[in-house]
């Protein structure tokens, strides 16, 4: 009879928490029962840790055999437990040492051979083991890069599950592989690429000071992908905490490279048209996966297309718009994922897609098309504007327009200057409470306010609406260098919610 333990994380969402994987080897008949909520994947890992135990050249007790995963009330999911499986089961029945493992947690799923094999969420396993007080990790070579994104914590690789079974004996060492230069990022789409389209430039460009959400309508080639695609590259690159937090999310995904450093460039999501709710917001039967709308935490979500988009698909996307996180319930319980993300959506006038003056489309086609597009979702994009087509002078000319790198500069003293201001309600115009708005040092005079108040008094405008506006409003007067928005910002502001392209 023996008894033994050995940790590892258990994920929900993106947060972890290290739990004791606890083996009792007693009389009976050979048998394996795991307990402690597990999943199908961790049911089936009784088979596959008794083949890898035999593969790796040890002796699988042929007696009674109980697992636990401790605390027993937590779900656990995945095959990310295998490794720390088999170890206490050996420790426990096989007298193997774990003395050399009493400060660490054990990641990896096995392989029949008894290969250790790369598991998914490495980065926030580590990083709840740290803030947990454990010093050191054990983990697939493949996770090594990942890991070592987590300061203060020791981290080594086993390639198999023979090399740890040697390291406890102390015949053999675990890997320590030299972390390679991080793959470098491709660099950003060049805003100087877009011809032509300065009042696009513009929207842009107080999207990325302001962090606000922005919807183009316009016709096919007047340039709304161009830009959407190129907002990350004029934003500011992610602090670390924002990066831990991007990266964190990307790794639970399985979306992160292989050997990728932390996620410093605000990422960029843009997901087809026929994407699913589960695939915009997160779903999966079990631990709930994170969607696009997470995937582009601290990014950019750019919906092309907006109109094909299936309405529910759409709507879903409304509550983590104001709350900045998106929660999934499930009959096992709640997963919340961060999804405090910038909205760029982009449609073409009517299903046709034909120039204007080559359109067919009745009216009430065109009012059905974007009629997909539902009021409270739209009341929730700070800038709705109309792209005129492209004029043949800006093609032919040669006139050199601002690069990113010129306007990421204007966008990062804008940014500055927001972040002073708000201190410490927010960090960027859009995400500044309403109730700091209204304060009487940062109240805007009524004589400013006037074409607002003008729009809500004639019914044009929601009272959300009008406070979004204002938020704008600032963005202006920051970009420009001035203490505080005037008329003009805030009519500039009320121009660009109702789609003028005037």
């Amino acid at each position: 009879m023996g008894y033994a333990q050995v940790r590892s994380v258990a994920l929900s969402g993106v947060v972890g928490e290290v739990i004791v994987v606890e083996a009792d080897v007693a009389p009976g008949l050979p048998s394996l029962v795991v307990s402690g909520l597990p999943d199908a994947a961790l049911s089936e890992a009784r088979d596959r840790i008794r083949a890898a135990v035999h593969n790796s050249g040890a002796s699988w007790p042929q007696q009674r055999i109980t697992v636990n995963l401790l605390p027993a009330h937590l779900r656990k999911h995945g095959s990310g437990f295998d490794t720390a499986m088999a170890l206490a089961v050996l420790a426990a029945g096989a007298g193997l040492p774990i003395g050399r493992l009493v400060d660490a947690v054990v990641l990896g799923e096995l392989g029949l051979d008894g290969t250790v094999r790369p598991v998914r969420g490495v980065l926030p396993a580590v990083l709840a083991a740290s803030r947990a007080g454990v010093g050191a990790a054990v983990v697939p070579p493949a996770n090594v890069a990942e890991a070592r994104l987590v300061p203060g914590v020791e981290v080594r690789a086993a390639d198999s599950l023979g090399r740890i079974i040697g390291y406890l004996h102390g015949a053999e060492r675990l890997l320590d592989p030299v972390s390679g230069a991080s793959v470098p990022e491709p660099p950003p789409l060049d805003l100087a690429d877009v011809l032509g389209q300065e009042r696009g430039r513009r929207v842009i460009e107080l999207a990325a000071a302001g962090r606000h959400h922005v919807a183009m309508f316009g016709p096919p080639g007047a340039g709304k992908t161009m830009l959407a695609h190129r907002l990350p590259g004029i934003l500011p690159p992610l602090g670390d905490e924002e990066a831990i937090e991007a990266t964190a999310l990307h790794s639970v995904a399985g979306t992160l490279p292989p050997g990728s450093g932390l996620i410093r460039r605000p990422p960029l999501q843009s997901p087809h048209h026929t994407a699913s709710v589960a695939a915009l917001v997160g779903g999966g039967s079990g631990l709930a996966r994170p969607g696009a709308i997470s995937l582009a935490h601290n990014g950019v979500l750019f919906l092309d297309e907006c109109a094909e988009f299936q309405p529910g698909a759409l709507d879903a996307l409304r509550e983590p718009l104001e709350e900045g996180r998106i929660r999934l319930r499930r009959a096992s319980g709640e997963t919340v994922y961060p999804a405090r993300m910038q909205l760029v959506m982009a449609a073409n006038l009517c299903p046709c897609a034909r120039p204007p003056h080559l359109c067919q489309c009745p009216s009430v086609v065109r009012r059905r098309y974007l009629g997909r597009l539902s009021g409270p979702l739209m009341d929730r994009i700070d800038l709705q504007v109309d792209l005129d087509p492209v004029r043949s002078a800006a093609l032919v000319d040669t006139e050199i327009v601002e690069s990113s790198e010129v306007v990421a500069k204007r966008v990062a003293e804008a940014r500055g200057i927001a972040a002073e201001r708000w201190k410490p309600w927010a960090g960027a115009n859009a995400e500044a409470p309403g109730h700091v708005i209204r304060h009487h040092r940062m109240r805007l005079p009524r004589s400013v306010l006037h074409p607002l108040v003008r729009a809500v008094d004639r019914g044009r405008m929601s009272a959300r609406g009008f406070e979004r506006c204002v938020r704008v409003a600032w963005t202006m007067a920051d970009l420009d260098g001035r203490s505080a928005p005037d008329t003009g910002d805030v009519a500039e502001a009320l121009q660009m919610r109702s789609r003028s392209s005037r």
